[in-house]
């Protein structure tokens, strides 16, 4: 159903590069009425854009901005079917995902005044890169976190475990910690609708040096790291993954390691309020640690990276007031409030911000320090899954259309071989992304 709602939405657009509009006015005298879409829907991250809104009008009384706040799963309707209807925001945050689909539908503009008015070099490269086209950028990242490896300290001590480097290692420690139904070692989710399989394998296949789409725009399911990864998460969930993790959802899957039911998982700094509002006692047992290797003396690679950005909509008739709304969030004072909104949980996509002692000093961060400078490491290292060489359409169909979710479970479900399965999958993506050209 995504797929034929882009496709059509892809089908339809202009071939032709979005053209720049004019750069956010600077003399004060801003007036119009904008609408702003975020997918913040609770907490003090949707009071900061409450608040940020108010101040931006009380700063500049000739400007209206409208906050309407979406799931990011309701989010993707309302946007798709908004284009259709011309019944779209002046700015938005969005998914990395999302700014490929928009930049492919022609309807977003540049923005890359603003990110020169912030200050271009402040910014981490890679969250730049995703929302680039033709030398130009149409994304600017609000927020970024890195997937790593969180682990249960005490579980560990307990055993005499060291901390896992390899994949092997990990392994071996999920058997020896696997107590069901009191802890499972780690589980595999496999489930449908979500796109969990997906990111597991992409962290074996990553670390090995390739990628799930290739620098062609191909998939890659069948070389021997991809072969390799998908035996080792069938076989991680034979032996140490609840049964029902084969249905697992994002949401699901993090509820486990919260309630404190699994000693490893892998996720951003935002675990860390989970496990505090869920199982607060826990709180000083958990850590983070770098993603595992082949080899333990293999390189750092990237793994994967999400970087949260705001875009200004090319149907805007403010364009100037939506691009000074965006520059205003960035303000020192401001940007800190908002990540310190859910801290260790959004971590800076600036440079000078990650290390400036008004972001570092607050309490969590500065419980968690050693967690967010491992999370910090790896912010730009990694990408968005399937944006290793460029931000393209292939990079949306491999994390969308559950392609090798199904692969998982015809392996497991059905005893369908490994080979056989990865190839099925493999022409299935590929035939997805052809269609995808037309």
């Amino acid at each position: 159903m995504i797929f034929t709602i882009f496709l059509m939405l892809f089908t339809a657009a202009c071939s032709k590069e979005p053209e720049a509009l004019p750069p956010p006015s600077t003399n004060g005298d801003l007036q119009g009425e904008i609408v702003l879409w975020h997918s913040f829907t609770q907490g003090a991250r949707n009071e900061f854009m409450k608040n940020a809104a108010d101040a931006f009008m009380k700063e500049h009384p000739g400007v209206k901005i409208t906050i309407e706040t979406f799931a990011w799963s309701e989010f993707y309707t309302k946007w798709t079917t908004g284009l259709q209807s011309d019944q779209v925001p002046d700015v938005s945050t969005a998914l990395p995902n999302h700014v490929v689909e928009l930049l492919d539908a022609d309807a977003i503009i540049p923005i890359d005044d603003v990110i020169d008015n912030i200050g271009r070099d402040r910014f981490y490269e890679a969250p730049l890169k995703e929302g680039s086209l033709n030398g130009k950028n149409y994304s600017i990242p609000i927020y970024s976190h890195a997937q790593v490896m969180w682990y249960r300290k005490d579980l560990l001590e307990k055993a005499n475990l060291e901390v896992p480097k390899t994949w092997d290692e990990l392994f071996e420690a999920a058997v020896k910690l696997n107590d069901p139904p009191n802890v499972y070692g780690l589980s595999v989710p496999l489930g449908m609708g979500d796109m969990l399989a997906t990111r597991f394998l992409n962290f074996y296949v990553r670390s090995a040096g390739e990628t799930l789409i290739t620098e062609d725009g191909k998939a890659n399911l069948t070389s021997k790291a991809a072969i390799d990864g998908i035996n080792y998460w069938v076989n991680m969930y034979k032996s140490t993954s609840p049964n029902g993790s084969l249905n697992f959802k994002t949401l699901d899957q993090s509820t486990l390691f919260y309630q404190g039911k699994t000693a490893f998982d892998f996720n951003s700094g935002f675990h860390i309020g989970g496990v505090k509002t869920n199982s607060p006692d826990l709180i000083d047992d958990i850590e983070a640690a770098p993603m595992p290797k082949i080899h333990a003396d293999d390189p750092e690679v990237g793994i994967e990276t999400s970087n949260i950005p705001m875009i200004v909509w090319k149907n805007s008739k403010h364009p100037d007031i939506a691009k000074a709304f965006v520059e205003s969030l960035y303000e020192k004072d401001n940007y800190i409030d908002f990540l310190h909104s859910v801290p260790a949980g959004m971590l800076p996509a600036m440079k000078d911000i990650a290390e400036d002692p008004a972001f570092l000093n607050e309490p969590t961060i500065q419980k968690f320090r050693s967690s967010v400078d491992i999370i910090s490491n790896a912010v730009n290292r990694g990408t968005a899954i399937g944006m290793e060489y460029e931000p393209t359409l292939p990079s949306v169909i491999v994390t969308t259309q559950n392609v090798i979710e199904k692969m998982f479970q015809n392996i497991i479900l059905k005893n369908e071989s490994v080979q056989e399965a990865a190839e099925k999958a493999e022409r299935e993506l590929n035939g997805l992304i052809e269609i995808s050209k037309s």
